[in-house]
């Protein structure tokens, strides 16, 4: 009896998992713009809670323990949060960086307004995250997949400006349209098969022989549908427009909430619904590292015209989020684990970058990359963390983007997909050519007139911002350097891709 109860409440803790940021969230609400101590308290409370409980996860998983919460909505139709070694390696990097970013958006936000709507749906966006991190089928997926668009809407208008309204509304439009051909793709794979749930090496292969076409087709419209959120090439041009969302959003945005949820669920997509096999064996796979390679070397391309420094590092999110998709589709134990772990290593090092250019605009008012000059000598902590992030994202060790590059380059040779190679080797030369003269202009050259006096902040507010943005840099220079780790993120992702 008392093991049952123990079980029972084992399976329980995915649902905790989401519903301590969602009540968070409504509670924030119910709070309202005056108490700030009660939400800065909540926020934290909330932030440790979670990254105890998804701790707690972790031990039992590695032991073999997969927790699942399952609801029944209809005949067939069932919610289901389930974390195994994929999930968690998600849900761990949204528990981390959520904490991080909490500590610095409140510190961002300190003489803002709205700050209780913003941190409400701030929560709410990271319990749609959970929920796509956990979601044990294709339908739980698409509902929290549909909840992260709605809370992340208010968070890309915050400002209320209208350049911030122009670009909610294009998020919106980009994301809902999207979610369309998501549930077209969704309601007829329900078609071809009773419940589509992820299952390692995928489950639809012995549907090939009857339904080839209509396998081809669901799985455009899903990977399209996924694909906006990913910010694939033609449907990426919500996210530089979104760069007007304070830079807490915009670290969201990018280092874990709705790029790597599109992008995670194109990885659910071909080893957990079609399996690596049968999606090669339709030609998925093949059109999959076509739009990735696409993206990669766009997206560079377009960063390298960019004088804002946020559409700058967007338009590198473009182009580093699809190595993941790449190192899934190119396939093989080594592309795998080279995209799968870019999962976390990107999140920490764009996250770093973003917070860096959130304190120059904060605490200098630059915005412009031509005025990053002799910045180091003022900020010399900022400047050294937004170096470590662009030096990674180049892939120069011993930053986290090296372990990355290091195992896509040996995966793709090991394929044979030597194509994929010359993508790798010109994507790092682009990331060069846009991020290096960024970071000579901060440590070795001189502003061309007197600066302005930095703004009236005050300790708390500075180092509110530069202790988490200093804590992701370290995390980025720790995950390469202590990658043989048993614990660490490589360590992990080569379990996952064991269990493939």
């Amino acid at each position: 009896m008392t093991r049952h109860w123990i079980n029972a409440l084992i399976d329980l803790l995915p649902l905790l998992v989401v519903l301590v940021s969602l009540l968070i969230g409504l509670l924030i609400f119910i709070a309202g713009e005056q108490r700030q101590r009660t939400r800065t308290a909540l926020n934290l409370i909330a932030a440790v809670v979670k990254l105890l409980l998804i701790g707690l996860i972790s031990a039992l998983v590695l032991y073999g323990r997969e927790p699942e919460f399952r609801m029944a909505l209809l005949p067939g139709l069932d919610l289901v949060l389930r974390f195994d070694a994929l999930s968690l390696l998600f849900s761990s990097l949204s528990a981390v960086l959520w904490l991080v970013t909490t500590v610095y958006a409140i510190a961002y936000l300190e003489r803002s307004q709205n700050r209780a709507r913003f941190f409400g749906f701030f929560s709410i966006c990271v319990a749609s995250t959970m929920g796509i991190a956990s979601a044990g089928n294709l339908f739980t997926f698409f509902v929290f997949y549909e909840l992260l668009t709605l809370s992340t809407w208010p968070l890309v208008a915050h400002s209320g400006t209208a350049k911030a309204i122009l670009a909610g509304r294009s998020y919106l439009c980009y994301t809902l349209g999207g979610s369309t051909l998501f549930l077209f793709g969704l309601v007829w794979l329900y078609g071809l098969t009773d419940n589509p749930a992820f299952v390692p090496g995928g489950q639809v292969s012995h549907l090939v022989a009857d339904h080839r076409v209509a396998l081809q087709l669901v799985f455009l419209l899903l990977m399209a549908g996924m694909g906006v959120k990913a910010a694939l090439v033609p449907l990426h041009s919500w996210l530089p427009a979104a760069m007007v969302a304070p830079a807490p959003v915009s670290a969201l945005l990018h280092a874990v909430a709705v790029v790597k949820a599109g992008v995670f669920g194109l990885v659910r997509l071909v080893l957990d619904i079609y399996g690596y096999e049968t999606a090669a064996d339709l030609g998925m796979t093949a059109v999959l590292a076509a739009a990735a390679s696409v993206t990669i070397l766009y997206g560079s391309v377009l960063a390298l015209r960019q004088q804002e420094i946020k559409k700058r590092l967007a338009y590198s999110t473009v182009s580093q989020v699809s190595y993941i998709a790449l190192g899934v589709a190119i396939g093989g134990p080594l592309a795998t684990i080279g995209g799968l772990v870019h999962l976390v290593h990107q999140g920490l090092m764009k996250v770093t970058l973003f917070f860096c250019a959130g304190i120059f605009d904060r605490l200098f008012g630059i915005k412009r990359i031509d005025q990053l000059d002799g910045l180091g000598r003022r900020a010399p902590w900022t400047a050294a963390c937004f170096t470590i992030g662009a030096l990674g994202m180049m892939g120069v060790p011993p930053v986290a983007g090296f372990v990355t590059k290091w195992y896509l380059g040996m995966g793709v040779v090991v394929a044979g997909q030597h194509w994929a190679l010359a993508v790798l080797v010109a994507s790092a030369l682009l990331n060069a050519a846009y991020f290096l003269p960024v970071v000579g202009r901060i440590w070795f050259r001189s502003p061309a007139g007197e600066r302005p006096p930095a703004n009236d902040l005050s300790r708390l507010e500075i180092g509110g911002m530069v202790l988490p943005t200093i804590a992701t840099a370290v995390l980025s220079l720790a995950v390469a350097l202590l990658a043989g780790h048993p614990l660490s993120p490589l360590s992990w992702v080569k379990i996952i891709v064991e269990g493939y």
